[in-house]
């Protein structure tokens, strides 16, 4: 862990403000004071989005993407496990992203383009690039091209989510481009809570990201395989988790979902418990990141819920504890991209467009890559993909069936790690497939809630927009129903 006070003071007052119900407009910008330094406010953005990457946005991807279910005994998440979720849900991530992460990313972009540091605008257009991906795969079409323009426009037109991806693209590129035309680094150091202003990492985690929004496409008309073997011909993806780390054991300095979902005094650790689409999948192969991802029950047993059961009388007299339960301690790091999520993003890519041979290596090492990020033996993972191993990869099977082994490992080692994008994943290739009844979980599977309240066999495709910015932004109409999809959702 970095040794540096800033983040603890950082981070304390992010989980206060995360606890608050005070709602900013999207136009504010609260966090930039004229004399704040360049530093400081890649802190902020790094805290807000940290905030809502490893709080809200955490439990809900745990709960859509079937890692989480709500426990029987207590009711908090039922909205979220029957897809009954309101217009007021994401008020307060709307606003964190909105006028914390983004605004000051802007702040910095401007305070760097002024002092011509490219290390510093590569650092934030990263953030940017990477908080608006998050926004526009959770929400769809958001205010982007007009957005952040404060008093000038106090309702930013939506932007539709291809024009943003496709805009973020050009924007990575031109940051790296002007870095390595001109490689000034970086003068915030260990400001920079993520890499520590290490530029040649930010390299790699501009590639990476780049990677994840052009794999994104692949169902798509922007599909571009050409761009995508350029990429995988350079090879500079990441090789050192983009992780936030900051934290102690102490109130108000914890990992985000472990202070407000198991800690919080009388209300902690009451309501998730391990859905059986994952928790069945990890113990009928035998998998030892079963135990990594899930804490037993207090008899020592690892039991899990089909999706939304929890909320029926078959568990009445039941609650959490005797269930298993998230693991997530005061220190778990938020993750924002993983070397295994990189290895797992190369072998769709390799799948796709180039060979299964080269695929597999890449599926092989990002398994690998996921045990070792739980401080797992790398061996058994190297048992499990050898040949007859439960997760051997099958070169002879079909482009999609590829890449549906491919997605179900990356579904694995999203766990506890990246929830919303798991749950982003799921919706983008339909993998692990979803059924209505009797899944099969030991060959991936998920199953509809059993209390779900949309029509049919469906689940949700993306979430409302914030209440409160609808009310204030003219241009910005509330979506119908969840099942509005994200413009990427074509398969």
């Amino acid at each position: 862990m970095k040794k540096n006070n800033i983040k603890l003071l950082l981070l304390s007052l992010l989980i206060v403000l995360y606890a608050c119900d005070e709602d900013l407009d999207i136009n504010d910008d609260p966090n930039s004071p004229p004399a704040i330094s360049s530093g400081l406010a890649l802190s902020a953005v790094e805290g807000s989005l940290v905030t809502v990457m490893g709080g809200e946005l955490f439990n809900l991807g745990g709960i859509y993407a079937q890692y989480y279910t709500q426990s029987p005994g207590a009711g908090q998440y039922e909205t979220i496990d029957t897809y009954n979720i309101n217009v007021d849900y994401a008020n307060r991530l709307w606003t964190e992203l909105y006028a914390g992460a983004l605004n000051d990313a802007k702040f910095v972009l401007d305070r760097s383009e002024e002092n011509g540091e490219t290390g510093t605008y590569l650092i934030a257009t990263c953030l940017q690039a990477y908080t608006y991906q998050i926004l526009t795969d959770v929400f769809g079409d958001i205010p982007y091209t007009e957005a952040l323009e404060g008093q000038n426009n106090l309702s930013p037109m939506p932007t539709n989510g291809e024009e943003i991806y496709l805009d973020l693209i050009s924007r990575i590129d031109s940051a790296v481009a002007q870095y390595e035309q001109n490689p000034v680094e970086s003068s915030v150091g260990e400001q920079d809570l993520i890499y520590g202003a290490n530029m040649n990492r930010w390299v790699q985690f501009a590639n990476t990201l780049k990677l994840k929004l052009y794999m994104r496409m692949a169902y798509t008309s922007q599909n571009n395989s050409a761009e995508v073997l350029e990429l995988l011909n350079n090879g500079n993806f990441i090789t050192e988790n983009a992780k936030f780390d900051a934290f102690v054991d102490a109130i108000d300095k914890r990992n985000p979902f472990y202070e407000v979902q198991i800690a919080t005094t009388g209300l902690g650790d009451v309501n998730n418990v391990a859905s059986n689409s994952l928790h069945e999948f990890l113990e009928s192969n035998s998998d030892s990141r079963l135990e990594a991802i899930y804490r037993p029950n207090t008899d020592g047993d690892y039991i899990g819920i089909d999706q939304g059961d929890g909320i029926t009388s078959n568990f009445s007299n039941q609650t959490a504890t005797d269930f298993s339960r998230p693991r997530i301690s005061p220190l778990t790091p938020v993750y924002l991209m993983t070397i295994a999520e990189s290895n797992f993003l190369q072998a769709e890519a390799l799948a796709r467009y180039s060979g299964a041979g080269q695929a597999q290596a890449a599926y092989n090492q990002g398994v690998q890559e996921s045990f070792a990020l739980h401080n797992l033996d790398v061996t058994e993972a190297q048992s499990l993909t050898g040949t007859g191993g439960a997760y051997e990869f099958d070169t002879t099977a079909s482009t999609e069936e590829l890449v549906e082994q491919i997605i179900i490992q990356k579904w694995v080692a999203l766990a506890g790690v990246n929830n919303i994008e798991a749950w982003i994943e799921t919706t983008r290739t339909k993998f692990p497939e979803l059924v209505a009844n009797n899944p099969d979980y030991s060959l991936g599977r998920r199953l509809v809630s059993v209390t779900s309240v949309l029509p049919g066999n469906s689940i949700p495709s993306s979430i409302f927009y914030s209440d409160n910015e609808v009310t204030r932004n003219s241009n910005l109409s509330q979506k119908e129903n969840l099942l509005v999809k994200v413009w990427w959702d074509q398969k």
